[in-house]
């Protein structure tokens, strides 16, 4: 019997002593996995500088002109880039301005690009009517549609409240905007999104969400918000596979006017 206990006695010691190296083990395993512990470190400047690849020449535009590599999607003169929602081959059925703006005309229907897209730096401009009508989401309301799923909000919410998943700058139904940051009714707004396209697998599940940031006004408004599917009014975000689609703007029985629309691609 006392050898028995004597035995157990050492089990006991030895498996403490063990349990108490065992976070020194783990700590000399992760010091041993570090670039420091496996590569000797530079000892001048030149070992950590790097000249290729070299970024492609972009000039930026002045006074609010698209930089040089841009698609410029409406230069204010016509809207040959685009076409009407309903049949994908109709001319674009808004109505161009005199100023170089065009303006939605009611109940004609959305328009999209001629072109398809997937992740893009997208710069648009637009402005609710000035003469105010209706209230919340029936006022000034209209939408960017990038790949023709997903929906940012264009809406006149100044002394206007709405639901905030649905307000101007939101994700519709989607992301609450980090800030309002609108100008007066009737003036000129401007969005800057950079968009990120979902990714699907060969069986065509989802493996990598679309992302979106929305800078409204200078103001960041969406931080690289994962998208969480489709745009849906009813109902929850769907996330069927696609392929590079058109940009979409909504005709909301709003009269929004649209200016200075270009895009750079991301891919």
């Amino acid at each position: 019997m006392t050898m028995r206990y004597v035995y157990l006695y050492l089990l006991i010691v030895i498996f403490v002593l063990a349990c108490q190296e065992t976070p020194e083990k783990q700590a000399d395993q992760q010091e041993t996995n570090t670039p420091q512990a496996t590569e000797t470190a530079p000892t001048n400047p030149e070992a950590t500088e790097i000249y290729e690849p070299v970024p492609p020449r972009v000039i930026p535009g002045e006074n609010g002109a698209p930089p040089s590599d841009a698609i410029v999607l409406f230069d204010g003169k016509n809207l040959d880039k685009w076409v009407s929602a309903k049949d994908s081959v109709s001319p674009a059925p808004w109505k161009v301005n005199p100023d170089g703006s065009f303006t939605v005309v009611r109940r004609s229907g959305d328009i999209q690009t001629k072109d398809y897209f997937g992740s893009v730096q997208l710069h648009i401009e637009w402005k609710s009517p000035e003469v105010i009508e209706n209230e919340g989401q029936n006022r000034g309301n209209s939408g960017v549609f990038l790949q023709n799923r997903y929906e940012v909000q264009v809406l006149d919410n100044n002394d206007n409240p709405t639901y905030t998943n649905g307000q101007v700058g939101s994700v519709y139904k989607q992301s609450v905007p980090l800030a309002m940051a609108s100008v007066p009714t009737g003036e000129w707004n401007t969005y800057d999104i950079i968009y990120h396209a979902p990714v699907f697998n060969d069986a065509g599940e989802k493996t990598k969400s679309a992302t979106v940031t929305v800078i409204h006004n200078g103001v960041l408004v969406q931080d690289h918000f994962e998208i969480e599917g489709t745009t849906e009014y009813i109902g929850w975000p769907k996330n069927i596979a696609h392929a590079d689609s058109f940009i979409k703007l909504q005709d909301h029985d709003a009269e929004v006017s649209y200016r200075n629309i270009w895009v750079r691609k991301l891919e």
